[in-house]
Parts: structure tokens; sequence; C-alpha cells
């Protein structure tokens, strides 16, 4: 897997992530869950829906 998430947006994804996953643990609803994906691919550092669509936010 070859790094294609940039810092800013690795950043912005692991906010969301955190937030809609505190949101389901607190009541929120069952599809909040859906936060895991974006904080995954925040620490993995790779979006497979990047490497799809040819999509690279890292610096060169």
């Amino acid at each position: 897997m070859k790094i294609n998430v940039g810092s800013v947006d690795r950043v912005l994804r692991a906010l969301v992530g955190i937030a809609l996953i505190a949101w389901a643990v607190t009541g929120g609803p069952v599809w909040a869950w859906i936060g895991v994906i974006p904080l995954a691919t925040a620490l993995f550092k790779f979006c497979p829906a990047y490497a799809i669509l040819g999509i690279n936010t890292c610096r060169k």
C-alpha cells in the first residue's frame, strides 16, 4: 500500500472519525459507527477510494 493521504487530510479524517464514533457511543445512530473508516484511513495513511480514483494528497 502506497501512502496517499496527506497531513491535513489525515487530521481532518481523524477528527471526523473520532467525532462520529463519539456520537455513536453516546447514543447516536448506528450508522455513526462509519467513523471507523475515516479514522482507519488516517491511521494507515492509505485510502482505497483515493487509490481507485488516482488521488494523492501527499506532498512530493
